[in-house]
């Protein structure tokens, strides 16, 4: 079991369940032991669930001051988490009260999200609780359960708040009131930290103004779920959630509420939320280079291909909200796991050219003589090297936020492993800085090579790579132009529809030649 430091030093937990690209999950409660969530219904057969015990619950210790059990006391333990794991950017699930911890979260840190889902979120973050009359509205669905007539009215009475919380209106709280709701609501006690409950939503906890504003930049695809039972968001509540998300996307399950659409979900529940826009992770294979490469791809066979090559320590799915766009219809593209990262080999093995070289092999395995290019960061130094060594095979090359091979000053010191298991092998990340502090002189002397079309897009001055490196590559290149999106490193996450237009334009059909 992982264990991070917060940055006031409590020990924070994770529990890690299944293999592939991470997934971040927040517990509700508040302040619930992340225990109770299982394995997501089976979702870790898709994705790797890192889930995280919130401090002074579950395996985490308790906190020296209980005023950091505030919600928005806590974002700083979910950016230690993804620190911890060594992401750019990670993918997060979110369930009831944790909902209100991840739109925090995404409204201090919107470019280090990738994608964000809010199963069954109260919105309280929003200044949005749900009102007496909702949960009303979704009980009265009920009323055919043979338990309805004496839950209703103690239900109601609590609600008014003329009664006392009674469990006989705790089928209220689940989709199905079975031996397995039973089991899951008897442990509610001991799974959750009450004191911490009443401090999570403290004044000052969710400053819904500052919220919005940080939502409003938030790039990334976020899924809002709402059961149709559910009254603590009813589907118009969650509705008004999506809404402060600038790309989100809110599907209803009937029949579904609460802890039944995340921990108990039925297999046809499993393959909706693994299928959700963001959240396919449908692979494919193809030996090239004396190695398996997983890919995935999008589009008709027969259309002008593109291949799109991720930055360090992301995967193929890195452009799972960019490739549909791109195909549409008219491109055939592809997205694979570079060595070493994702569901590909990791050989151990991790020089750029052989990473070029797979992709070489890649091409020649599906037949394409000659493609479209485009890569972002590490992938854009794969891209480069591949047009330098075989220009007949790239038609036209994009570049986003690429890093010039020139040696690191001062040099990139050694990196510390984080615990746990990691989605990419931790000897590529060594590999990769020693070629980053003493890159090949010939990769630089061996650009004049590169003679097609080429389009290199910057992230502007928030970027880590030093702009003015993107604009010396721009004026070595014999037929380069460039542009700059001021949205840091992850232009494509962070600005996608400022790249598409770059990109889609750049890649224009009239200028295509056969493959």
């Amino acid at each position: 079991m992982p264990i991070l430091s917060a940055p006031d030093g409590t020990e924070l937990a994770c529990h890690v369940l299944g293999q592939g690209r991470p997934l971040v999950v927040l517990p509700g409660g508040p302040m619930r032991a992340s225990a109770y969530l299982g394995n997501l219904g089976g979702l870790d057969a898709h994705r790797q669930l890192w889930r995280l015990d919130l401090r002074g619950t579950g395996e985490s210790a308790v906190p020296a001051d209980p005023a950091t059990y505030r919600c928005d006391r806590l974002v700083d333990d979910v950016e230690a988490l993804r620190l911890h794991l060594s992401l750019e950017r990670m993918d997060v699930l979110a369930h009831s009260a944790g909902g209100s911890l991840a739109m925090r979260y995404a409204a201090r840190h919107p470019d280090r999200l990738g994608r964000l889902a809010l199963i069954t979120a109260t919105p309280w973050a929003l200044g949005m609780p749900a009102t007496a009359e909702d949960r009303l509205a979704a009980a009265r669905l009920r009323e055919s359960e043979p338990w309805f007539t004496d839950a209703f009215p103690a239900f109601e009475a609590w609600l008014a708040g003329s009664g006392d919380f009674d469990p006989v209106f705790l089928p209220f709280f689940y989709g199905r009131w079975d031996d397995t709701a039973r089991a899951h609501a008897d442990r509610e006690e001991d799974e959750t930290n009450d004191d911490a409950g009443d401090l999570y939503g403290a004044d000052g906890a969710y400053d819904p103004d500052v919220t919005r504003t940080g939502l409003a930049r938030v790039a990334a695809p976020v899924l809002v779920l709402a059961g149709e039972l559910d009254g603590g968001p009813r589907p118009a509540l969650a509705r008004r959630t999506a809404d402060a998300f600038p790309a989100a996307s809110l599907p209803l399950w009937t029949g579904v509420r609460g802890p039944s659409a995340v921990g108990r979900a039925s297999p046809a529940d499993r393959d909706h939320l693994a299928s959700v826009p963001g959240m396919d992770t449908e692979m494919r294979t193809v030996q090239a280079n004396g190695i398996t490469l997983a890919y995935r791809a999008w589009g008709p066979q027969d259309a002008p291909p593109v291949l799109l090559l991720h930055a360090r320590g992301a995967d193929g799915a890195d452009w799972s909200e960019i490739a549909p766009a791109l195909a549409a219809g008219t491109r055939r593209v592809y997205a694979p796991d570079l060595r070493g990262h994702g569901r590909s080999d990791w050989p151990g093995d991790y020089g750029y050219e052989a990473m070029r070289d797979d992709i070489h092999a890649l091409l020649g395995a599906f037949g394409i003589a000659r493609a479209d290019v485009v890569g972002h960061s590490l992938g854009g130094a794969v891209a480069y090297l591949l047009a330098q060594h075989s220009p007949h095979l790239v038609r036209r090359l994009v570049l986003e936020d690429v890093p010039a091979p020139f040696p690191l000053d001062p040099p990139r010191p050694p990196a510390e492993r984080p615990d746990g298991d990691l989605p990419y092998d931790w000897a590529m990340i060594l590999a990769t800085d020693q070629q980053r502090n003493a890159p090949n002189p010939v990769w630089w002397d061996h650009m004049g090579r590169i003679t097609m079309p080429t389009l290199l897009i910057g992230g502007g001055p928030t970027s880590p790579i030093p702009q003015e490196q993107i604009a010396g590559l721009a004026d070595l290149l014999p037929d380069a132009r460039r542009v700059t999106v001021d949205a840091g490193h992850l232009v494509h996450e962070a600005r996608p529809e400022e790249f598409l237009a770059a990109v889609g334009e750049f890649l224009s059909p009239a200028a295509r030649t056969p493959s």
